[in-house]
């Protein structure tokens, strides 16, 4: 099994963040991983996107030319990677920002209103968790606890930010 996936939209959306998570998490439960971001030089505001690959064999290259999965939380991010899916791939994608026909056939693609969710739990950063969650339960990639227990390692001493990334992480992965 070798599953590479995208992360993608502007700077400050918590892209890097998605994409290192889901990293953390594979590489808890024992998975070989690799996580290769690049962003413009503005960063906030700019474009920014990460590769992941997780795998239960070493990896050969971390770069993924055909993914299985795109999360684009911007309308740009959905232009760029709509194609580079490979057939039978899903693209999510954050219907709150973004109003587009994807024009594929041949791939599944899913609407999450993350921004929106994150706004009615109070927490309108947590949209990139929300999306998270539901990429979890969608790909099926590595366990939600997994993720979660991450989170607390990556946020130790902030009790209150566990808790609503937490919230946002069960709210996407309840809404598949």
């Amino acid at each position: 099994m070798l599953v590479k996936t995208v992360f993608a939209g502007f700077g400050g959306q918590g892209v890097l963040s998605m994409g290192l998570n889901l990293t953390q998490a594979a590489m808890m439960e024992g998975k070989h991983v690799t996580y290769l971001p690049s962003y413009g030089a503005e960063v906030r505001g700019g474009t920014a996107n990460c590769t992941v690959a997780v795998s239960n064999e070493e990896i050969a290259s971390p770069v993924a030319s055909s993914p299985e999965f795109v999360i684009a939380m911007n309308l740009p991010s959905l232009v760029r990677f709509q194609n580079q899916i490979e057939s039978g791939g899903v693209l999510l994608f954050d219907a709150s920002l973004v109003e587009t026909e994807v024009s594929r056939g041949d791939i599944e693609v899913v609407g999450i209103p993350a921004t929106d969710l994150a706004n009615k739990i109070g927490s309108p950063k947590s949209a990139n968790m929300v999306m998270l969650g539901a990429f979890i339960k969608k790909s099926n990639l590595v366990s939600l606890d997994s993720v979660i227990e991450g989170l607390k390692s990556t946020f130790k001493g902030k009790p209150d930010l566990v808790t609503i990334n937490e919230q946002a992480l069960r709210t996407g992965y309840d809404l598949l």
